[in-house]
């Protein structure tokens, strides 16, 4: 039996994942796997640097290596893993979001958001990506929770989505001209920690030097998380001095029961006491995730609540509006409220931000295209 509406699941649905690809590959992997081809194994290393370096996903542009290479290469180690089914752009065409169909059917979201260049701040190109078709987590006020869990994406599957964007960016396909990928969140789809090994061998591809990855910084990456807490203590010791979001939305298990299921299993101070040790482990700042939902955790002693967490911590809170998807009860706190939820917690000396949110208007929150397409 499988699992069953508004239920929490930690392990993914045992369904058929896609072909071996390049990218499921280490480089010493690679190189293997060239070999078992009957062919030399800097092949590999030729391959990677055209499909990570140079974002070329052409072969027939590759012509360093011979065409019956290139064939054989692309026959045995590059399948089709992501086929674009629908995109909306917004904000002038700098933001894109899509729907992509894998081999199986399932759905999949990304998003690219491109910010211009500030007096405070250079110009930056973010790339939002999933880590699961659906999700187990069942937050109720989420539309990807509530559609349920489909299954693990692959690790090529989920460093895709990124190279997507870098090709798309790289041809100026993107309002601004050609640019780049600076940023990485792991906030699309998905718990990113309950598809661990993955998710890691994502983020090695992500972070490695050429020929073996993108060459990104560890410090441009984000992976957000509900509270695994054992997934986070393991993560600290990756050597992956990536950005840790907590999804926290309540400073108190009462409610944080009900919007963040999990909780039931490891409560607010058995996640926090894990941020702290990433922190300390990784040097990197915790953000706190917490969307502000009207009259459900939006309360001012909530905020007081939440500084007396925080206070002291190398941490950020990053308050987000809720953007409410068709039907639901939950909806964005009142302006006001807002503001006070901010001043509350700078009164404390925690920092914080409200998070500018882009894309209300192509069915922006997490889920709601990938429904709509579906």
């Amino acid at each position: 039996m499988g699992p069953q509406p508004g239920e929490l699941v930690l392990q993914a649905p045992a369904r058929g994942r896609p072909p071996q690809h390049l990218l499921d590959l280490d480089a010493a992997g690679r190189r293997d796997a060239v070999v078992a081809l009957g062919l030399p194994a800097f092949r590999a290393d030729q391959v990677s640097r055209h499909w990570l370096g140079r974002l070329e996903d052409d072969p027939s542009t590759w012509t360093d290596l011979p065409a019956a290479v290139r064939d054989q290469i692309t026959a045995a180690l590059l399948p089709p893993l992501l086929t674009p089914v629908r995109a909306l752009t917004c904000d002038g065409g700098a933001t894109v979001k899509t729907v992509w169909r894998l081999h199986d059917g399932s759905l999949v979201e990304s998003v690219l958001m491109r910010y211009r260049a500030t007096a405070s701040s250079r110009e930056r190109t973010t790339m939002c990506i999933s880590s699961q078709a659906g999700c187990g987590m069942n937050c109720p006020f989420c539309a990807t929770g509530q559609a349920g869990l489909t299954r693990n994406l692959s690790t090529a599957e989920i460093v895709e989505q990124a190279l997507a964007g870098a090709r798309s960016l790289a041809r100026g396909d993107v309002a601004g001209g050609p640019g780049r990928v600076s940023n990485i969140v792991f906030m699309g789809m998905g718990e990113p920690l309950a598809n661990y090994r993955s998710v890691v061998g994502a983020l090695h591809r992500l972070c490695d030097a050429a020929p073996s990855g993108l060459g990104l910084s560890a410090r441009g990456i984000t992976v957000s998380t509900v509270g695994l807490v054992p997934r986070i203590r393991e993560l600290a010791g990756e050597g992956l001095p990536v950005t840790l979001a907590v999804s926290l939305h309540a400073p108190d298990d009462e409610l944080r029961d009900t919007l963040v299921p999990i909780n039931t299993r490891w409560k607010v101070s058995e996640v926090l006491d894990a941020a702290w040790a990433y922190a300390e482990a990784t040097g990197r700042r915790i953000s706190i995730e917490y969307a502000l939902i009207k009259d459900v955790n939006d309360q001012r002693w909530r905020a007081e609540l939440l500084a007396d967490l925080l206070v002291g911590h190398l941490v950020h809170v990053n308050l987000i509006p809720l953007n409410p998807t068709p039907g639901s009860k939950w909806t964005a706190s009142r302006r006001q409220d807002e503001r006070a939820f901010v001043r509350a917690l700078e009164d404390r000396g925690v920092p914080v931000t409200v998070r500018d949110t882009r894309g209300r208007e192509i069915d922006g929150a997490c889920g709601q295209l990938a429904a709509a397409t579906a």
